[in-house]
Order: structure tokens, then C-alpha cells, then sequence
């Protein structure tokens, strides 16, 4: 299985090469890189905007040493990662894409509304909720290893945003219950205390 590598803050800008410090608050981009995805960290005074080619850019804070990590996501960056993720046919971009599905569904940013069976693959038909507009997912029918590695690595691109990830259970709102779905769903939350 072809995995995402993505490093964790690297502590220096980008442009300048000045070290981040502790509690300092600056700006990360991942980018399709040629050996894989790539992570760049940029100081507030060198940031101009995500630079050409981001898949998703987010506003954070360095940790400081002392203080447990918390793991917290901008809701605007998922949905922009969840949306350039449409029409790939990479079998691993479109577990991501799944389970950042998953992530906004319990959010309440997505709500499922029918699942589609084509071909013997299964899709979930999710409703965007600010724009109303319709997303095709392809529940790609994860096992408990493959959504172990999916979660840790999204954990890992997704560490140090502003919103924090737990929610509501989805369930009551009629979205899927199966339990691959319930599995991911709590190895999401394993994963974002």
C-alpha cells in the first residue's frame, strides 16, 4: 500500500529559514511534492498565501514544549481538502477523501444522503451543507489496518488546527452506521482526544 508521508512542523520558515519558537503562530501548506506529499511552514510576516499548487493551507500555533499537543482542525481546511480530492482515481487519495468525509460528516458540515451501489463499488451521496451542493464518496471498504494508517496519517497533516474535531454522533441524523463506518469513526476520535 502506497502511504502518505507528511512531516510534523519543522520549526524553521520556509522563506526565511528562521526558527519557529514556542506559542509563535504561523502558516503551514501541503503541497503535491514529487516524492509525495510536502509540508511547508511559513512565519506570519513571509506568508503571502498559499503558494501555487496547495492542496490545503491552515493558520497554527508552534506548541510550546510544556504543554500537552492537541490536535484541532480548521473545518474550512478540510472541506477544501475534501473538495480537491474529488475525481481522483488514486486508490489512496480516495481513502483520505472517505475518511475526511467521515471527519465532516460528524462535524455536521456533510450529511449523508443515499448510498449508490455501481459497478460492485459503493458510494456515499453527501450533501455539503453551506453551498448544498452534492459529493460522490467512494466508501472504499476499509479494513481496521487501513483505517489505523489513514487516521495516524491524517492525524499528522491535520495536527495544530483551530477547530477541534469532536462532535456529535452522526447517527441520529440517519447517516451510515455500519461498522466499518462506526470503527473509523472511533478511531478518528482515538486519535483527536
Amino acid at each position: 500500500m502506497t502511504e502518505f508521508e507528511v512531516a510534523r512542523a519543522g520549526g524553521r520558515c520556509f522563506v526565511t529559514g528562521r526558527e519557529l519558537q514556542p506559542g509563535e503562530v504561523f502558516y503551514s501548506a501541503l503541497l503535491d511534492g514529487v516524492q509525495g506529499l510536502e509540508r511547508r511552514d511559513y512565519s506570519a510576516d513571509a506568508w503571502s498565501g498559499p503558494p501555487e499548487g496547495t492542496l490545503c493551507h491552515f493558520k497554527t500555533r508552534l506548541p510550546s514544549k510544556e504543554t500537552p499537543k492537541k490536535t484541532f482542525v480548521d473545518t474550512e481546511a478540510l472541506v477544501t481538502f475534501f473538495e480537491r480530492l474529488a475525481g481522483t482515481e488514486d486508490p489512496l487519495r480516495r481513502r483520505f477523501r472517505f475518511v475526511l468525509a467521515l471527519m465532516l460528516l460528524r462535524k455536521r458540515v456533510l450529511k449523508y444522503e443515499r448510498t449508490i451501489r455501481e459497478g460492485g463499488d459503493e458510494y456515499w451521496e453527501m450533501r455539503l451543507m453551506r453551498d448544498r451542493s452534492l459529493h460522490r464518496v467512494l466508501n472504499p471498504s476499509l479494513d481496521d489496518a487501513q483505517i489505523s494508517e489513514l487516521t495516524a496519517e491524517l492525524s499528522v497533516i491535520l495536527a495544530g488546527h483551530a477547530e477541534s474535531l469532536t462532535g456529535e454522533d452522526s447517527a441520529a441524523d440517519g447517516s451510515p452506521t455500519d461498522g466499518a463506518a462506526a470503527a473509523e469513526l472511533n478511531a478518528i476520535d482515538a486519535a483527536n482526544p
